[in-house]
């Protein structure tokens, strides 16, 4: 039984509470962070068959692969985005309380996902139901009751707990909250674990179906362990050409200039893919770049909870993950490419000068050059 809204136990300790809107993560200690910040800009280096690194002030990991398009194909092996360590806690023990977390939100929405739904609004479109909120208060439960340390980030109830903790867990207890308002089938709970800014473990349950036949699948990795799908080994697809490749994007509600950027790659990409598909849920269209049935998905201004999970089962599973100017990535930053790894360089030549131009306008600001912005200090 999922505890009130007003339950003290899951409120107490809250250091801030994010608006729908914007995000910053609000903290005055975050040790282990420092080493995602960008660091002084260095002069470019050309490496042969066109591609370049450079260290950015705008990239979250120094390195930055610049948008040079060559006759020929580029071949990268893109840094990993996993943890190296899991800590005091071992990768099994972390999975396995991240398991136990998804499910038990998913039970929550389960139970909803064929009654009438009590809808509010963060925005004219941006929808919040009661079931969002009920399902992640009964994911904290499970994540206080185990790592009551812990610092905890959830999309409705901000940030609580401990903020000196090398654990910071990423709760999306409802991604895609307006395909649920509709019994629409691409929605899930997800759950992703960093140790010391990389992700660590993730679960994601997948509502699969639709109205009066709702079934589910989880899709779980822990760092070096590999990505499953309801407990058998999953992989991503082999297809390494554009033209024979099904792709996935996503539009967030604000109609700036980044979506009026992606409504142009989505343009481009039908154009020269098998299609282009647009779901509405960031977690499950990573679980399906894992899976091998989709073989990339890219989106702009995502939070941290949306991709925490995702990104690291698609890693796991055999895949690439960047930034979408191709630069290295960590949840913080406002932007991801996942693909099956054969195509993300392909990719990255089109999506990639979109992507910077963006930037060049001071779009793309990642989250913790907010918290920088804001003078919160990280030690």
């Amino acid at each position: 039984m999922a505890p009130s809204l007003s339950s003290p136990k899951t409120i107490s300790q809250t250091f801030s509470l994010i608006p729908s809107h914007s995000f910053s993560l609000v903290s005055h200690r975050l040790p282990n962070y420092r080493n995602l910040l960008p660091r002084t800009h260095e002069p470019s280096l050309r490496l042969k068959h066109g591609i370049q690194l450079s260290f950015d002030t705008n990239s979250m990991g120094g390195f930055r692969c610049g948008a040079i398009l060559s006759d020929v194909e580029r071949e990268r092996n893109y840094r990993k985005i996993g943890s190296q360590s899991t800590g005091s806690l071992s990768a099994n023990q972390l999975l396995e309380l991240v398991e136990a977390a998804a499910k038990t939100g998913a039970q929550v929405v389960m139970e909803a996902v064929n009654k009438p739904r009590s809808i509010t609004y963060k925005g004219t479109t941006d929808l919040v139901t009661d079931t969002d909120k009920r399902s992640e208060l009964a994911i904290l439960e499970v994540v206080r009751d185990n790592f009551n340390d812990h610092l905890i980030l959830g999309e409705e109830g901000g940030l609580i707990g401990n903020t000196s903790s090398d654990y910071l867990w990423c709760i999306d207890p409802l991604d895609g909250t307006t395909n649920f308002a509709h019994g629409y089938p691409s929605f899930a709970v997800s759950v992703g674990v960093l140790f010391r800014g990389r992700p660590a473990a993730a679960a994601v349950v997948e509502f699969v179906g639709g109205p009066m036949c709702w079934n589910t699948r989880t899709f779980s990795a822990a760092t070096g362990g590999g990505a499953f799908c309801n407990g058998k080994r999953i992989h991503v697809s082999a297809t390494d050409q554009v033209e024979q490749s099904l792709l996935v994007t996503g539009f967030g509600y604000e109609h700036d200039d980044a979506w009026a950027t992606n409504i142009d790659l989505f343009k481009e990409f039908t154009d020269i893919s098998r299609g282009v598909r647009r779901l509405g849920a960031a977690a499950v269209d990573m679980c399906h770049v894992a899976l091998g049935i989709v073989e990339a998905y890219w989106e702009y201004r995502l939070k941290p909870w949306d991709m925490a999970a995702g990104v690291l089962i698609v890693e796991e599973a055999g895949g690439s993950v960047t930034c979408m100017d191709g630069g290295n990535f960590c949840v913080f930053d406002r932007s991801v490419l996942v693909s099956n790894g054969a195509l993300h360089g392909k990719l990255l030549e089109r999506i990639g000068p979109a992507t910077e131009k963006l930037k060049s306008k001071g779009l793309l600001v990642p989250v913790l050059m907010l918290v920088l912005l804001h003078s919160i200090s990280i030690n």
